[in-house]
């Protein structure tokens, strides 16, 4: 335990960010879910619209410093491919 009063109110300061820090992660791990279950419907248009939310709240969140840039720049790579697949599988048919 903490005895200075500033190492004090540091633990509660980082108690008060983790759980806004998880909070974020777990809206990005739900928006992320219901991107992938439109690409496995095959749903290309509502997955391209849900996309736009997923990359919003990936940049907010790496605006805050809750994800790195790079891991959110990977994510929205991988989501765009697979939109931009089944647009073309589709297109073929």
């Amino acid at each position: 335990m903490a005895h200075r009063r500033a190492s004090i109110k540091k633990i509660r300061i980082d108690k008060r960010r983790r759980e806004h820090n998880v909070q974020v992660i777990s809206e990005l791990k739900t928006t992320a879910r219901k991107v992938n279950d439109l690409i496995s419907a095959k749903k290309a248009d509502e997955a391209q619209k849900a996309s736009h939310i997923l990359f919003s709240k990936l940049d907010k969140a790496v605006k805050k410093g809750i994800i790195h840039k790079n891991r959110a720049s990977r994510r929205k790579s991988r989501v765009s491919l697979r939109i931009h697949s089944l647009k073309n599988s589709n297109a073929k048919l």
